[in-house]
């Protein structure tokens, strides 16, 4: 079987299972934790994808990595039946269809805003415009680049507005060349 087609059934079970119990904003963020434990800790995912260790060893791997002792109970029998059907190696790709599920089910919309210094004006600014066009809930995720020199990239929807400083002199350059040549 297809991975993707795996992990989103296992995923869509979940949120269901979730949103019944009424614990689907704590299985999202133990789902985010836990998918960025795997990241962060590529020994996790060999550790719980190792056929030798037994399921008992795996689930507390699992449950430590996704908040250690608050985990929900939603989430912890996830886990158990996800090691009983032997389908360990998915559990990455299962956390991600999960988050994106659950994005789309509340309507949340992820963007990337790029500054050479941290903004936190620009990003409530952006956060409340962006919600108001899309009509939805606009996260923004922002991250620091220096080599930008000044300005932002900003990405949401497919879409990506780039006002840095090094684009703007990169487009300077390209005309200057470009009148050169016609020169010559």
């Amino acid at each position: 079987m297809n991975t993707g087609v795996i992990s989103r059934r296992y995923a869509k079970a979940l949120l269901a299972y979730a949103k019944e119990a009424g614990k689907d904003n704590k299985v999202y963020a133990e789902a985010q934790v836990l998918s960025q434990r795997f990241v962060d800790v590529p020994g996790l995912r060999h550790a719980i994808e190792n056929p030798v260790l037994d399921i008992r060893t795996k689930l507390k791997l699992l449950r430590e990595g996704a908040g250690g002792n608050g985990l929900s109970k939603e989430l912890d029998r996830f886990f158990s039946l996800v090691l009983e059907e032997r389908r360990e190696k998915f559990l990455l790709f299962m956390m991600w269809s999960y988050i994106d599920l659950y994005r789309e089910d509340k309507n949340i919309i992820i963007g990337r805003l790029t500054t050479a210094v941290p903004a936190p004006k620009l990003v409530k600014k952006l956060e409340e415009a962006s919600s108001k066009q899309t009509k939805g809930n606009v996260v923004i995720e922002t991250k620091v680049d220096p080599a930008i020199l000044g300005g932002y990239i900003f990405e949401l929807a497919g879409r990506r507005m780039d006002a840095s400083v090094s684009n703007q002199l990169k487009r300077v350059e390209q005309q200057f060349i470009a009148k050169n040549r016609r020169i010559v």
